[in-house]
């Protein structure tokens, strides 16, 4: 498959649109109809009577599992070895305790709706994901098989305005960061939906002083007037090409360098990127590392008109400790001094920011990993990769998914764990629920029929609206 990079430099890494489409997958994807539907009905089909909740998204996924006992769902009355060695802490809201490394969204809980219930039965990492991107099931093939992700259907619903895309995905690469799990996971994409409405994906890092997503500048030897006359170029050897030889992916590819020449002339888009803009109180807030940069740089995107963001943990490269948040060992070392600090800082940082900027009522905020831990620890599971004396192996039985912002109601609890964190003891909760939810809180219809690539007619989401949750 051919990946294009747009302007991508050595000095600071570069955003790239994910890989062209053959001619036909183009035309088709750029047709009118939207699923075989008109514009009236696909209007009709996004609201179906029922106001938008929500602008937008920002999706703060924990690749790797965060164990669920030792941040949301506490059990302090279970023996030793599965309660772990964390204490609970109080919360904003009566009767709810989370994980003491969590202070500040303790002090927040009542802008929380809890999902403690939450259940799979997928232990692999990267197709595990593909049910909390998609609501689906993993598929058996390759990724351009899989269901399109909630970004991949705004983006084919035709959300977003301005030159900025509608679907961004911060995934940044660091020095010694391999291996690059995150990349390999299904459903982050736009699956069969083909390649046009994959995310634009940012893998700078954001937290360096020098950040910047590719070179959205011109520079001074290149003026307005000779970047219009390189477009120019491109469309006139485009057309040559074409009629020297059918190459199927040219016109794609075209498409690609019209939409980096209209980032790059555009001045709303440079600001969207220049961190600097910012405070420095307020960058503090978010925390200067990684991830908490990119929840930053979420919130921007956001407040610029991009409907969606999805902002990945990163593999940060520190060496001997847990990649991500899969913690077969070390796991109450690095979720005490890696893990939990950094996502309550910048997590509570966006609530805190969207809020006093009025943007918290129409931004849907959904934290969330592809699973959870097992119950004890030092358990290995089959299908797991296993676990030290001071870890927990894969878990998909039951996890926590937390939600704020636009819909949501705050300081809600949706279904529970059994005494040991090991099955759902009320309301199960499926990811294809929690998509639905997603979709509900976007004023996206979560039944509406779409056609596949085959043309067959199916249905958007087969979950059930946790209403109790919303507003």
């Amino acid at each position: 498959m051919l990946e294009l990079t747009v302007m991508k430099t050595t000095a600071c890494p570069s955003f790239f649109f994910d890989p062209a489409v053959n001619r036909r997958e183009f035309l088709r994807a750029g047709a009118l109809s939207l699923f075989g539907l008109g514009l009236p009905q696909m209007v009709q089909a996004q609201n179906n009577g029922r106001p938008k909740r929500a602008k937008a998204c920002i999706l703060l996924f924990m690749w790797g599992g965060p164990a669920q006992q030792d941040t949301w769902d506490m059990k302090p009355d279970a023996p030793a070895d599965y309660r772990g060695e964390f204490r609970p802490i109080a919360t904003t809201v009566p009767g709810l305790q989370i994980c003491e490394h969590l202070p500040r969204l303790a002090q927040r809980a009542h802008q929380l709706s809890l999902i403690r219930s939450m259940t799979h039965n997928n232990v692999d990492h990267t197709k595990a994901t593909h049910f909390l991107l998609t609501g689906k099931p993993p598929p058996v093939g390759a990724m351009s098989d899989d269901w399109p992700s909630y970004g991949a259907i705004l983006s084919k619903l035709g959300r977003g305005h301005g030159p900025l895309p509608p679907f961004v995905s911060m995934m940044p690469v660091v020095p010694n960061g391999s291996p690059r799990f995150v990349e390999q996971s299904h459903g982050q994409g736009a699956g069969w939906l083909g390649p046009v409405y994959n995310p634009m994906r940012i893998d700078a890092d954001a937290s360096l002083p020098d950040y910047r997503v590719a070179d959205f500048a011109l520079s001074a030897e290149l003026t307005p007037l000779r970047a219009g006359g390189r477009q120019q170029l491109l469309r006139t050897l485009d057309q040559q090409v074409r009629r020297l030889e059918a190459q199927a992916q040219l016109h794609a590819m075209q498409t690609h360098y019209e939409r980096a020449f209209s980032l790059l002339a555009a001045p709303e888009v440079t600001r969207a990127f220049d961190l600097s803009q910012e405070s420095p109180s307020l960058r503090e807030r978010y925390g200067m590392n990684i991830h908490g940069q990119s929840v930053l740089q979420a919130r921007r995107l956001v407040e610029a008109g991009v409907p969606i963001v999805t902002v990945f943990w990163p593999n940060d490269g520190i060496t001997n400790v847990s990649v991500y948040w899969d913690t077969h060992n070390r796991n109450f070392i690095d979720l005490r001094e890696r893990l939990c600090p950094v996502t309550d800082r910048a997590f509570s940082a966006l609530l805190d920011d969207l809020d006093q900027r009025g943007m918290l009522d129409e931004t849907l905020v959904v934290w969330t990993g592809e699973m959870g831990r097992t119950p004890r620890v030092g358990q290995s599971v089959v299908g797991g990769a296993g676990a030290g004396r001071d870890g927990r192996d894969h878990w998909g039985q039951v996890f926590t998914s937390v939600l704020a912002g636009g819909g949501v109601r705050g300081g809600a609890i949706h279904g529970s764990s059994d005494r040991y964190a090991a099955e759902p003891a009320t309301n199960a909760t499926q990811p294809a629920d929690l998509a639905a939810t997603i979709y509900q809180c976007l004023g996206v219809d979560p039944s509406m029929e779409i056609r596949d690539r085959l043309d067959r007619p199916v249905t958007l989401c087969d979950g059930q609206v946790i209403t109790p949750l919303l507003r």
